[in-house]
């Protein structure tokens, strides 16, 4: 079976590949209709591939594969690929997938080749995490992390394109401009576009941000049956606290008027880091009472 897993895996990652390089055509020449066509079903099919590779590796070992490492970046990867499409279909917007296909990309590379084979293979449970709260808790955590990591990266987006459009907007104001009908269009243009991304970045950090709050709560309970207490301040729940804190923290400033949206995106894009480092320096940086499956 690993066999068939690692070629899901490959299939998965050259789907992945020939659907960023579409989106980068697509935004590139946005005339040519049958690229971003392209784009949309090759991270469909890495998506299903991934779904397919997951369930697989569910009936296989009897258990939902969030045991370790490497079954939670293929998870983590199949969330973003999900949430992309989602977003995708609602908005019909090429950006969303150009931004997400890299980092998918990133996350299987560095799950396959980062990661000891011992890890990617499917092993059965261990005792600690025999619980019907592995579900609920863990696979919350990183649809959260997914839609999260979805949000933040466009808010980056956001603050590149805005600090780009002041710098543009100040070169064509040292200039003549033939017509100022057709300037304030090309700026108009660029606001919206700007808008846009803001509002959508925010109303998928704030689907996100519910879950992380549902998924530390949960966790929190599991804790108390495993281990006998709510909260014990291991490094993995401290920096899931600050990332609940970093997006309340967006979240206020954001509904804050008196606020900026850069402002805004600002708070967003550390929290883009803040997440990785909940997700993956912890566990690298130190051990605690999280690190089951993780590299020793």
């Amino acid at each position: 079976m690993s066999i068939i897993y690692n070629d899901l895996i490959k299939w998965g990652f050259a789907t992945l590949f020939i659907s960023m390089l579409f989106y980068w055509s697509s935004i590139a020449f946005p005339k040519v209709k049958k690229l971003i066509e392209i784009a949309r079903i090759n991270i469909l099919i890495s998506n299903c591939i991934l779904f397919i590779n997951i369930s697989a590796r569910w009936v296989d070992i009897q258990h939902f594969p969030l045991s370790n490492l490497y079954e939670s970046l293929l998870f983590l990867t199949w969330g973003m690929t999900f949430i992309s499409i989602l977003l995708e279909y609602k908005t019909r917007s090429s950006i969303i997938g150009a931004l997400i296909t890299p980092l998918a990309m990133f996350t299987i590379a560095f799950a396959t080749l980062g990661l000891p084979n011992s890890m990617q293979k499917a092993t059965a449970l261990v005792p600690a995490l025999k619980s019907n709260w592995l579900v609920m808790h863990v696979s919350v955590m990183m649809i959260s992390y997914a839609i999260l990591m979805v949000g933040t990266l466009l808010s980056i987006l956001y603050l590149a394109l805005s600090i780009y459009q002041e710098v543009d907007i100040s070169k064509k104001q040292n200039k003549v401009l033939k017509s100022l009908p057709l300037s304030a269009s090309y700026a108009e243009n660029k606001v919206q576009l700007l808008e846009n991304i803001d509002n959508l970045s925010y109303r998928t950090i704030a689907l996100g941000f519910p879950l992380l709050t549902l998924g530390i709560i949960s966790g929190a309970v599991w804790a108390n049956e495993a281990w006998g207490s709510y909260w014990s301040w291991d490094p993995k729940e401290t920096w899931a606290l600050i990332t609940w804190l970093v997006f309340a923290s967006y979240l206020h400033v954001r509904i804050n008027r008196n606020w900026l949206s850069k402002d805004a995106s600002i708070v967003a894009s550390i929290g883009f880091i803040v997440v990785w480092i909940c997700y993956l320096g912890v566990n690298f940086l130190g051990q605690g009472l999280h690190s089951y499956g993780w590299l020793q």
